[in-house]
């Protein structure tokens, strides 16, 4: 069985275990499961501390799994990010009170507080800079104010919360993160579990950003009707009973449903419906 670690709680849980359950697995109904068998698919899931997937899939213990790009880095782990999800973004940030510094290349000899202490050790590696790292579990907005560190590093959403605390945020990002597929470094490509995995997943991806999209329309406007509804590949278009009418089917990003029904119809497009995609293989 293909061996899968998934996140078992946190901002990742959820949105992780919904994209799963899109995609055709089992998931689990009582959250104190820890393991869960998808015999049906050959799956085997393993509930974990998001923290935690990456030591474990970098180590092979299981095959892949599901976390955020910046525990993955932090981990140190020997695995790899190989697909996207989409969910779960963030921004990891400097952070310190006024006139401190202005970008990292000014925090020689200062102590920086962080709950990602290997990720920002390598940053600053990265950046030529010697500086001390403290690290904290939970929020560390405090550890100014208390006299730890000069500077923290964490992650930004808005930076109201860093704000209420007398902080400007500094520099440039150190890190973008979302939520990722991983698996162990130089692990095989060809793994066909693994693909058949990938598959269904950016199936679910591509599913959320569209939907399909019908109309009909006169002959005369297809090509101008196409151009805006170009689909994938090609759209289906196929005559109607009425001669002189087409009837057109397309994929279109859902983002822009709305903008393209508004065209189509200036354009003399009828009957115009969009309906939602479950699944999809391209």
């Amino acid at each position: 069985m293909l061996r899968i670690a998934v996140p078992n709680k946190g901002s990742l849980s959820e949105p992780a275990s919904a994209m799963l359950h899109e995609a055709g697995y089992r998931q689990r109904k009582d959250r104190r499961e820890l393991v869960l068998v998808d015999a049906e698919n050959e799956v085997e899931f393993f509930f974990l501390r998001p923290r935690d997937i990456a030591v474990y899939v970098g180590s092979g213990k299981l095959d892949i799994g599901i976390t955020g790009r910046d525990l993955l880095l932090d981990s140190g782990s020997p695995a790899e990010e190989i697909l996207q999800l989409g969910f779960a973004g963030s921004t990891f940030r400097y952070a310190t009170r006024p006139g401190t510094a202005k970008d990292v290349t000014e925090f020689g000899g200062m102590t920086i507080a962080t709950s990602f202490s290997g990720l920002v050790r390598q940053h600053l590696a990265d950046n030529g800079v010697d500086a001390s790292v403290v690290h904290l579990d939970g929020a560390v907005e405090t550890a100014i104010q208390l006299g730890v560190a000069e500077i923290i590093a964490d992650v930004v959403e808005t930076g109201t919360t860093l704000r209420n605390a007398g902080l400007e945020i500094i520099g440039e990002p150190i890190l973008k993160s979302e939520a990722v597929v991983i698996r162990g470094t130089g692990a095989p490509d060809d793994d066909p579990k693994v693909r058949q995995f990938l598959r269904r997943m950016q199936g679910v991806l591509v599913a959320r950003r569209y939907v399909m999209m019908d109309y009909d329309i006169r002959v005369e406007h297809v090509e101008k009707a196409v151009g805006l509804t170009p689909g994938l590949e090609s759209p289906t278009v196929s005559p109607l009973h009425h001669e002189g009418w087409v009837a057109v089917r397309s994929m279109v990003p859902s983002k822009d449903a709305q903008r393209i029904m508004d065209e189509l119809y200036d354009l003399g497009a009828r009957a115009i419906l969009t309906t939602g995609i479950h699944a999809c293989r391209l």
